[in-house]
């Protein structure tokens, strides 16, 4: 398959940009539409959304060059170069919670609530921007003889992409029917980040493309420590039947 979409004006608009831009406004429409019944004005979660997207697309670039560094070294043009690939999902989530955190103190919103409108829709948007890479033929695992292998290359792997794909819509699924019944704030972040943390291990295991740390799969030891985290929050969460006190009027 063709990774360029269309062009305009002589520029490839690529399959994989046109995933992940459907993917972000998508969310953003859920997410302001849930936000107004959780008593959230729409344009403060819209400024969440701006202050996280340009960390998001930094954090997740730095992370890829940082571990191939060698290969950038002294070409700051190719290091910015996100049109040639090149973005790792770990930094772009790191880069976003901390820019949005600035519009989340800006306005004072309650953070684990603010967390958990996102959450949801973060995991559904990861799962249709991995059908990027199916296009772009990549993140994919090694060898298989599984009937729903895929051929790379003239030789049939393992389609990871769309094992994250179906983890991360099933973990949307997962919040939706979580979210009818939360006891306290943080815990849809929470579940969002040991649940897809555990999957992204065992997937990572089948990819031939890791990021690595010495021997180590970056991957792993970051989805290991976002359990971690995760497990951190819903411990600390607030007790049963407490909710949060925060509601914004026009």
């Amino acid at each position: 398959m063709n990774p360029t979409a269309f062009t305009i004006f002589g520029i490839g608009v690529r399959w994989y940009a046109i995933f992940i831009t459907s993917a972000m406004l998508l969310g953003v429409f859920l997410v302001t539409r849930r936000g107004k019944k959780e008593g959230f004005l729409e344009d403060h979660l819209l400024d969440v959304f701006l202050y996280a997207l340009f960390p998001a697309i930094i954090g997740a670039r730095a992370y890829y060059v940082l571990f191939h560094f060698s290969s950038y070294q002294g070409n700051i043009l190719d290091m910015i170069n996100i049109r040639q690939g090149g973005l790792a999902i770990h930094g772009g989530l790191i880069g976003a919670v901390l820019g949005g955190m600035i519009a989340v103190k800006k306005y004072k919103l309650n953070i684990r609530k603010t967390l958990d409108i996102y959450a949801p829709y973060v995991a559904l948007g990861q799962s249709i921007g991995r059908w990027g890479n199916f296009v772009n033929q990549e993140a994919h695992g090694g060898p298989t003889d599984l009937p729903w292998g895929i051929t790379v290359d003239g030789v049939k792997v393992h389609p990871t992409f769309l094992y994250e794909s179906i983890w991360d819509f099933g973990l949307f699924l997962l919040l939706l029917f979580l979210r009818k019944k939360k006891e306290f704030d943080g815990k849809l972040i929470a579940v969002y980040m040991v649940v897809y943390s555990v999957g992204r291990f065992f997937i990572e295991g089948l990819r031939t493309d890791s990021l690595m740390l010495g021997s180590l799969r970056a991957a792993q030891i970051i989805s290991v420590l976002f359990i971690v985290l995760g497990v951190f929050i819903w411990i600390n969460g607030k007790p049963k039947g407490v909710t949060s006190t925060y509601i914004e009027k026009k």
